[in-house]
C-alpha cells in the first residue's frame, strides 16, 4: 500500500503568518499614510492656480489680491506659462512681469532680453540673481542676500513710486550698479533692494530683489500695496509671466544642453525635500531594523556529533586566521580543567595570581614563567605555533593529572 510524501515541516525558525503581519504592519501602515497624504495634498492642489505668485490664488503664497486692486483700476492682467506668448504679448503699453527669471535657460533669457529691447514698455524682474542679471540686466551684479524686512526708500532714493509708498517689505537680492542714471530705492547693508534702471525712450526695467510684497498675506502691510501698484499699473496692460515646466525652449537644436532646462525649471526647495524624505527613510529602517536581544535557546532540528561541531568552529578560525581566539578557547578550557585539580576555585581559575601558584606547587619541576606563558601568554603567531601550543597544553593537563 503507497503511502502519500510526508510533507517538509516548519522549522523552528520559520515565521508564521502573524509573527510576518506583526513585523511589516508598522511599515504598511507608514506606507498606508503616506499615500492617503499624497492623495489629500494631490486634491487639495488639484486646481489649476495655486502656485506661488499666481494672480489666480487667493492662497497666502498668492498674488491675486494685487491683481484684483490692478483690475479695480482698469489694468487688464494677462497671465501666461510659456515665454512665446509672455514675449509675443509685449509692446510700448505693456508692463511684463517674470516672477522667476532665475528659472528661464540661458537660450530663454536671450529671447526675453530681446523682446524687452524692442518693446517701450517696463519689465519688473522679481528676486533676478546672478544667474539672469548678466542677460537682462546687463551692467548690474549682486551680492549677498538678505532677509526681508520692512526698509525705507533710503535719502538717494528718487524713483517717485518708492517714495509715495513709503516703508515696505523688501529684502532678498541686493543689487549694485555703476549707472548713474539708475534709481536705488531700500536699501540693506548700503545696497538696495529695488533697482530701476531706464532704457531707450520711455522704456525700463525694475528689479525686486524679493518677490514677498505681493503676496496676499503681506499686501496690506506698510507701503507694500501702494508700491506694487504704481511698478505694475504704470501701463494699461500688465503681462503676468510664470514660467513652469511646460516652458520649453522655442527651438531645442540651438540649446547647448536640453537636458538643462527641465533642471532650471525645477525649484530648489525639491532638493531640499528630497533631503528630508531620504532622511526620514534612513530613520525608518532603523526604527524597524532587527533588534539583537538576549539568546533563546531552542532545540536544534537534528542532532550534531561534538567532533563534527568541532571540527567547524576551527575551520571557521583558521578562515579567518583568527589564532588569537583560537588561543584563547584553548587556554580557557585548558585553565577550567586543571583548577578544580588544583584546588583552585572554578571562579577564580582565570587569575593568574592564584592559578599559577597553585600549579607551580603541584609541579615545582617546571618554571613560574613558563606556566604563565602557556596558559595566559600572547597569542601565537602561525598555525604552527598554535598546533604546539595545543599540544604544550594537553601535555600539562596530563601532567597535573599525574602528578
Amino acid at each position: 500500500m503507497n503511502r502519500a510524501p510526508k510533507t517538509r515541516s516548519a522549522t523552528s525558525t520559520s515565521l508564521t503568518p502573524r509573527q510576518l503581519w506583526s513585523r511589516a504592519r508598522g511599515a504598511l501602515l507608514l506606507l498606508a499614510l503616506a499615500l492617503i497624504g499624497g492623495l489629500v495634498l494631490a486634491t487639495v492642489r488639484s486646481g489649476d492656480h495655486g502656485g506661488r505668485l499666481d494672480p489666480r490664488s487667493a492662497d497666502p503664497y498668492g498674488s491675486r489680491a494685487v491683481a484684483e486692486l490692478l483690475k479695480a483700476r482698469g489694468v487688464t492682467v494677462d497671465v501666461h506659462d510659456t515665454l512665446a506668448a509672455a514675449t509675443a504679448a509685449t509692446g510700448d503699453d505693456i508692463t511684463l512681469l517674470v516672477t522667476t527669471p532665475d528659472l528661464l535657460t540661458p537660450q530663454q533669457q536671450s529671447t526675453l532680453y530681446g523682446a524687452m529691447s524692442r518693446s517701450a514698455g517696463r519689465t519688473v524682474l522679481l528676486g533676478a540673481g546672478a544667474a539672469s542679471l548678466d542677460t537682462l540686466a546687463p551692467g548690474i551684479d549682486t551680492d549677498l542676500s538678505v532677509a526681508v524686512a520692512t526698509r525705507a526708500p533710503g535719502p538717494r532714493c528718487t524713483l517717485p513710486a518708492a517714495t509715495r509708498a513709503g516703508t515696505a517689505d523688501l529684502g532678498g537680492e541686493r543689487y549694485r550698479t555703476g549707472a548713474t542714471t539708475a534709481d536705488a530705492c531700500y536699501p540693506a547693508d548700503g545696497l538696495p533692494t529695488l533697482v530701476r534702471v531706464p532704457g531707450p525712450g520711455s522704456a525700463d526695467t525694475v528689479l525686486v530683489g524679493s518677490p514677498e510684497l505681493l503676496y496676499n498675506k503681506r499686501l496690506a502691510r506698510q507701503g507694500n500695496a501702494s508700491l506694487a501698484l504704481q511698478l505694475l499699473g504704470s501701463r494699461p496692460h500688465l503681462v503676468w509671466y510664470l514660467p513652469s515646466l511646460t516652458d520649453v525652449p522655442a527651438d531645442p537644436e540651438t540649446t547647448d544642453d536640453p537636458g538643462s532646462a527641465f533642471l532650471d525649471l525645477i525649484p530648489s526647495g525639491w532638493l531640499w525635500g528630497t533631503l528630508q524624505l531620504a532622511v526620514a527613510a534612513v530613520l525608518a529602517a532603523v526604527w524597524r531594523a532587527r533588534r539583537l536581544g538576549p539568546l533563546v535557546p531552542e532545540r536544534l532540528p537534528v542532532a550534531i556529533r561534538a567532533s563534527e561541531a568541532t571540527e567547524g568552529r576551527a575551520r571557521l578560525y583558521r578562515k579567518t586566521d583568527a589564532r588569537d581566539r583560537a588561543a584563547t578557547v584553548l587556554r580557557t578550557a585548558t585553565r577550567d580543567r586543571i583548577a578544580p585539580l588544583l584546588g583552585v576555585p572554578g571562579k577564580d581559575a582565570h587569575s593568574p595570581d592564584l592559578l599559577l601558584p597553585a600549579l607551580s606547587a603541584r609541579i615545582p619541576t617546571t618554571a613560574a614563567a613558563v606556566h604563565r606563558t602557556l596558559l595566559f601568554g600572547p597569542a601565537p603567531a602561525d598555525d604552527a605555533a598554535l598546533v604546539r601550543l595545543a599540544d604544550q597544553l594537553d601535555a600539562l593537563e596530563r601532567e597535573v593529572r599525574t602528578s
